[in-house]
């Protein structure tokens, strides 16, 4: 169904998301796109350069052209990576777009044999039933110290 303005609302399934890696030409609509999430401190706000390099290992949810959702996979090493940027928008949460962003990533290390992808989340229940646990449940956790201020 085409809202009054002309985009596609989520309940029209005819254009399901589909889920591809990101590319340079992504760039600026993803700028756009994750603007949002910044501004509400869902996400850390990133430069254009850290956002290009987020692309090598970046997947796009695109819906006839537009993105409608973005993750990236940062590889650390052959053991570790991390899922970062996850954003989906308003009207397509709650439809599976999130959990084929994850999996896009998730496939992503796999390839590359990588042991370990973590995430860092406010949504630990979305990130659980994906898969995510403590590595050591009791024993380890992750504990961070912020250097300077965002």
């Amino acid at each position: 169904m085409m809202t009054t303005d002309g985009d596609m609302n989520s309940s029209d399934y005819t254009n399901r998301p589909i889920v591809r890696p990101a590319v340079g030409s992504d760039l600026p609509q993803l700028h756009a796109f994750l603007q949002p999430f910044i501004e509400a401190k869902w996400l850390l706000p990133r430069t254009q350069d850290e956002l290009s390099q987020l692309l090598g290992g970046g997947f796009v949810a695109d819906v006839a052209g537009t993105i409608v959702g973005f993750a990236a996979l940062e590889i650390y090493s052959s053991k570790l990576a991390e899922l970062r940027s996850l954003a989906v928008a308003p009207d397509w949460q709650r439809h599976g777009v999130g959990r084929m962003l994850v999996n896009a990533c998730i496939d992503h290390a796999t390839a590359r044999n990588i042991l370990e992808v973590m995430a860092i989340t406010s949504s630990e229940a979305f990130f659980r039933s994906c898969g995510f646990d403590f590595t050591l449940p009791g024993e380890k956790k992750a504990l961070f110290l912020q250097t300077r201020p965002l």
